[in-house]
């Protein structure tokens, strides 16, 4: 699906950016800091935007709901849910990207958000840039995460150059894996146990499977639906 951002990040962009990473194995810090994206993300049904304070109660209630949060250590307290919103946007303050605050155009209501990120504890599989996604459950079921992360996955391969995306989840998760395998993503068969101190060995939660989509598998999906 050729989504509506595209027409809007190549209106936006000046000319096509050289800085591109070369493979998940080779250290990107300084390319991370030159990248930018266009502001906002326009999909058929959705808006992609940064933060704002507006954002920070439905985002709270959002991770003090148990079920969004029944695949990660626990429900979120509002501390850490302002501190994990303040992370995000820090992110477009010093790289341009982050996960996208999402809302639907009918409303303008906040759902959750969508985006990429750079993991912060150490992964096996690091560096790497993730597709990371988290939406109320008022709004499950509707295909915003598969369109969101769609949008977010262009946005990565052809405008930021990104040469391969990842996405990471609990084995037990389904319906995240769900939306993986919607956009494109493959089971790359190296499940690893996530180093979360909330989460204890033998939790069905830390053992995890990995997800991974590249640039030119992107790419030829593309032109394939065009």
């Amino acid at each position: 699906m050729r989504i509506a951002a595209l027409l809007l990040i190549r209106r936006n962009r000046a000319r096509p950016r050289r800085n591109r990473l070369q493979s998940p194995t080779q250290s990107f810090s300084a390319h991370l800091t030159t990248m930018a994206t266009p502001s906002p993300i326009i999909t058929e049904r959705l808006h992609l935007r940064e933060w704002k304070e507006a954002d920070r109660e439905p985002y709270a209630e959002m991770n003090a709901d148990p079920m969004v949060m029944r695949f990660f250590a626990g429900v979120m307290p509002r501390e850490a849910s302002d501190r994990e919103l303040d992370g995000w946007q820090a992110g477009f303050d010093a790289r341009g990207w982050s996960n996208w605050a999402v809302e639907t155009r009918e409303t303008a209501r906040f759902i959750g958000f969508v985006g990429l990120s750079i993991p912060k504890r150490a992964l096996p599989f690091m560096p790497c840039v993730e597709l990371g996604y988290r939406l109320a459950r008022a709004h499950w079921g509707k295909g915003y995460a598969t369109e969101a992360a769609k949008a977010a996955l262009q946005v990565g391969f052809e405008h930021l150059g990104l040469e391969e995306i990842v996405s990471f989840t609990p084995l037990v998760n389904l319906p995240s894996r769900a939306v993986m395998e919607r956009v494109g993503m493959t089971n790359a068969n190296e499940d690893f146990d996530h180093p979360h101190p909330g989460l204890p060995q033998g939790s069905a939660l830390k053992r995890m499977c990995l997800y991974r989509l590249s640039r030119d598998t992107w790419l030829r999906h593309c032109d394939a639906c065009a």
